[in-house]
């Protein structure tokens, strides 16, 4: 069911900045994002990139130490967001950086904005093409344990997550 939300082109522009890896001055590199949380308006129409709920690749070693917990930080508990994790990652073979879709609809969600978002999550998902990983999280207890987050990207084959040994 559709709800007629739309997505407002910014989303679209961040989703394709942080999906494409250009090579880039350091400085560059710096402002790419790295976490973004996306919301409803406030009109319920559209799907907006969330003022101030970005963790940038520059802030990380500086004003963050661990980006999965500080994105994991940026999630409402009494709300609903979705939003994109750029998960770096090593295999036993090889490291790795993916895109990862959350849902984030958290038991203390409102039944109405539960809601809307699920209805409106296929209007985000068709724009951004190419994502491999999609994680529905309902609390913070699914979502603090970055071994979580691993199993999603490849499962027991993952042996560190943001450079932390899982």
């Amino acid at each position: 069911m559709a709800s007629g939300v739309t997505v407002n082109d910014e989303v679209i522009k961040v989703f394709n900045d942080m999906k494409v890896r250009k090579s880039s001055s350091p400085e560059d590199v710096k402002k790419r994002k790295k976490a973004v949380l996306f919301c409803l308006s406030d009109d319920k129409k559209q799907i907006v990139v969330e003022p101030g709920k970005q963790i940038l690749v520059g802030d990380i070693g500086d004003t963050v130490d661990d980006p999965y917990a500080c994105f994991v930080k940026l999630l409402p508990l009494g709300d609903c967001r979705y939003g994109l994790y750029d998960a770096t990652y090593e295999t036993r073979e090889s490291k790795k950086e993916d895109l990862v879709f959350i849902f984030w609809a958290p038991e203390g969600a409102p039944l109405r904005s539960k809601m809307i978002y699920a209805t409106s999550k296929d209007a985000i998902k068709k724009k951004f093409t190419g994502i491999k990983h999609e994680w529905q999280v309902n609390g913070l207890d699914e979502v603090q344990d970055r071994a979580t987050l691993a199993e999603k990207l490849g499962g027991s084959v993952v042996v560190t997550l943001e450079g932390k040994a899982l």
